[in-house]
């Protein structure tokens, strides 16, 4: 019997690796993420948006849960852009494997077993936690914290960053790890989605993650009266109290991933 699951996309604005498996930071979910559809097979086989394709967090929870299984992943938003589309994919597929095989584990483990996957395939360092409850969620490095959180977001991207590479690049960890605590002790997430892309877009630019199209369209956004920064980590561009600049528009969510 084939089994549905769905899971929010999240967008990253300010994090800090710390210990290779995990990062403190401030994330918000979307609206917009992944639908996953899984039915029994001898051999997974994954197909996304209709054409057969590698995801390797998405085959790697799959195995680590010893369930093989023919994976069709419909997305929202578009894949390496950072939008989470790998950790809402991943997340959704632990869910429906679960649930098609009966395999009878707690929503805790489901998530824990979908981080370790991401990690493991260099995809993420905690999109699953946001996408599992929906919300603002933030850890300063005294815990997970999380508030409802429901606005319109805009958004223009100009295409991949791969999130292994950046991980990939001690140098580029250190520095990220550094202006990111920094970034963070000084932040209230509470204070709403404005005041975060603001300390967000210094983030990025501190840390010589944004590239030359990300700026020129936050300089945009901040010319029609917005504020935007560029989302962690892909080559785009969010923006809140402004949409008519850049080319789409999701909502912030509070709802997190679930089997249909």
């Amino acid at each position: 019997m084939a089994v549905t699951a769905t899971a929010p996309g999240s967008v990253t604005t300010i994090f800090a690796p710390r210990d290779g498996a995990a990062s403190l930071g401030v994330s918000f979910a979307i609206a917009d993420g992944a639908t996953v559809t899984l039915a029994p097979a001898s051999e997974t086989v994954v197909f996304l948006d209709g054409a057969r394709a590698s995801i390797p967090p998405v085959t790697g929870v799959l195995r680590r849960l010893g369930v093989p299984a023919e994976v069709r992943i419909e997305t929202e938003v578009p894949i390496g852009c950072g939008f989470g589309v790998s950790g809402a994919a991943t997340l959704a597929t632990a869910l429906a494997a679960n649930e098609m095989e009966g395999l009878g584990h707690d929503r805790a483990a489901l998530v824990e077993t979908a981080h370790r996957a991401e990690v493991a395939a260099g995809t993420g360092l905690g999109d699953v936690f946001i996408q599992e409850c929906g919300g603002l969620v933030w850890d300063r490095g005294d815990g997970m914290q999380r508030m409802a959180c429901t606005e319109t977001i805009g958004y223009s991207t100009f295409g991949n960053i791969a999130t292994a590479d950046v991980l990939g690049d001690d140098a580029a960890v250190r520095r990220v790890a550094t202006v990111g605590r920094e970034a963070l002790s000084d932040l209230d997430p509470t204070n709403g989605l404005a005041a975060l892309f603001r300390a967000s877009w210094a983030f990025a630019t501190r840390t010589g993650l944004a590239t030359e199209r990300v700026e020129r369209r936050v300089a945009d956004v901040h010319a029609a009266g917005g504020t935007a920064t560029m989302a962690m980590v892909g080559e785009t561009v969010v923006s809140a109290g402004e949409d008519e600049v850049l080319d789409h528009s999701t909502q912030s969510t509070a709802s997190g991933a679930r089997v249909r």
